[in-house]
């Protein structure tokens, strides 16, 4: 297809400085797209403006830059609920929501009122059409894994709606890391944020060896709690549950906040075997301990989905994620109420409260996800 196919056509690309996000807007502008570049600004205390350097990339390329302060709606959309979250015992997903409010939310709306047509990221991630789509809705593309499994992120996109995804482009979708690299370095860009994203950008870890993730962002969450005048609760009874479901109390724990389900290292418990967090009950404030033999799950249960393709099409062999890095695992998937239930065919490493189930065909596509509420 030559660049003449794509003049019409105008797409935002959000850039944040990095890698992939410059890489996207090289691959639309040199694919004849009319291309701007968008940068939002998210965080409360960063700069008022666009990172060094993006707005000489971007005029070494030709494209215009725009900044949409977009503080308020991270506030309201991620920040609060990811620190009221943990102060309740779960642990969230804080880069799913805010692909579903923030970027495919409102950086999209302001990409739209700038004329854009599309918006597209450096996201690895595909769009697939649905082969026999019976009206308009159906004839939405459906989110896929990417080609590169490593890379791919369409876990965390997976709570975006489908209406919304007929405004993406995701021109990562079929290639590596380094073809990114190998891009930009070839339109001779330099790379304002070399570094890799890490996890959760607005609090920065301050992990040490054997602490755990709430722990490593403390800082962040206490300062939030502060702010909020929000009380996390606190100690409570450690049980130690066995192969028969006896539990025993066997020490107090620091607060239930400060761990997550799987955890291992970091519970600071004597014991004759390693230790891992099976439950937690908050309203009992109690946290339940147990051997590994005793930490897989079979059931999970989530709140309301993102349902991209309805259920009477699903197919057989459904595929489930409950964890970014997780192999997709086999189960069996049902609707209840706009809920999904997921029956899991082989016992699988725990997920937590607040994080997301997405359900796979054997294609890559995503046909469902949800944030987990409940497992067993």
């Amino acid at each position: 297809m030559n660049t003449s196919d794509y003049s019409s056509i105008t797409v935002a690309v959000a850039v944040s400085g990095g890698v992939d996000s410059l890489c996207a807007l090289v691959m639309l502008r040199n694919a004849g797209y009319r291309v701007l570049a968008l940068h939002g600004l998210f965080l409360p205390d960063g700069p008022n403006g666009a990172p060094a350097g993006l707005a000489e990339a971007c005029a070494a390329l030709g494209v215009p830059l725009h900044v949409a302060d977009l503080r308020a709606e991270f506030e309201r959309e991620v920040l609060a609920p990811f620190a009221a979250a943990y102060a309740l015992g779960r642990t969230p997903n804080p880069c799913a929501y805010c692909n579903r409010a923030i970027k495919f939310g409102v950086l999209l709306d302001t990409a739209q009122k700038l004329g854009a047509d599309k918006l597209a990221t450096g996201h690895y991630a595909r769009l697939v059409a649905t082969e026999t789509p019976n009206d308009a809705a159906e004839a939405l593309p459906l989110l896929a894994a990417a080609t590169d499994a490593a890379k791919d992120q369409s876990y965390f996109l997976s709570l975006v709606p489908r209406q919304r995804l007929g405004r993406a482009l995701f021109p990562l979708h079929g290639q590596t890391k380094e073809q990114t690299r190998a891009i930009v370095a070839t339109a001779g860009l330099s790379v304002p944020l070399p570094s890799e994203s890490q996890d959760i950008c607005f609090a920065p870890p301050v992990a040490q060896p054997g602490m755990s993730a709430a722990e490593a962002y403390r800082p962040f969450l206490e300062r939030r709690w502060q702010a909020a005048g929000t009380v996390a609760p606190g100690p409570g009874p450690v049980l130690l549950r066995d192969a028969l479901g006896n539990e025993r109390e066997i020490a107090r724990h620091k607060g239930l906040w400060r761990y997550t389900e799987g955890q291992r290292k970091g519970l600071g418990i004597a014991h004759t075997e390693p230790l891992f967090v099976l439950a937690k009950d908050s309203a009992a404030n109690t946290l339940v301990v147990g051997p590994r033999a005793l930490l897989g799950i079979r059931t999970c249960v989530t709140g309301p989905a993102n349902i991209a393709l309805p259920e009477s099409m699903w197919p057989e062999g459904l595929l489930v994620r409950l964890r970014h890095r997780q192999r997709p695992c086999s189960a069996s998937v049902r609707m209840e109420g706009d809920c999904l239930r997921i029956e899991l065919d082989e016992p699988q490493f725990p997920t937590a409260p607040g994080q997301v189930a997405a359900v796979y065909d054997a294609d890559g596509r995503v046909l469902a996800a949800g944030v987990v509420e409940e497992m067993a």
